[in-house]
């Protein structure tokens, strides 16, 4: 069964990576096309924000994912540590409902490498390296949806 979404979550230059996918996706990348269903966990500042104060920061990107998540989507979790405990709770989130998870993970991949599906690891010490990786990615990942559609 192909996916019916795809939730997209990460922190700081992760969270504009998210951003980055999603837009590319419902949008277009280089292809004229149907738009790709594709959320960026970290754009609403007042549901991060509201999530935040309510229960903690932890919880920003697993609560969007309870609600928004349904079995056959996939989740892809970016985190340049693989250590970033919303991240984390997200996936366990996911999980739970049957949701397929991918790493976009980078230097050893943290606790993130054994916890997702897929771990898609950049095994480099550099954030900005890891960064760049994982755009190409990201990249390459839209260029296949875009060919499949």
């Amino acid at each position: 069964m192909p996916a019916l979404k795809l939730l997209i979550c990460g922190n700081g230059g992760s969270a504009s990576d998210a951003q980055h996918f999603s837009s590319e996706l419902v949008g277009r990348f280089e292809k004229d096309r149907y738009g790709f269903p594709a959320i960026s966990l970290s754009n609403d500042s007042f549901l991060i924000t509201a999530i935040g104060n309510d229960f903690g920061f932890q919880e920003i990107f697993s609560r969007q994912v309870e609600a928004l998540s349904i079995k056959g989507d996939i989740l892809v979790a970016i985190s340049t540590s693989g250590c970033s405990e919303n991240v984390l709770k997200a996936v366990s989130m996911a999980k739970s409902k049957g949701v397929y998870c991918i790493g976009l993970i980078g230097k050893d991949g943290g606790r993130l490498n054994n916890l997702v599906d897929l771990p898609i690891l950049i095994n480099h010490s550099r954030t900005a390296r890891i960064q760049e990786m994982h755009v190409l990615i990201i990249h390459m990942i839209c260029e296949l949806i875009e060919d499949s559609l």
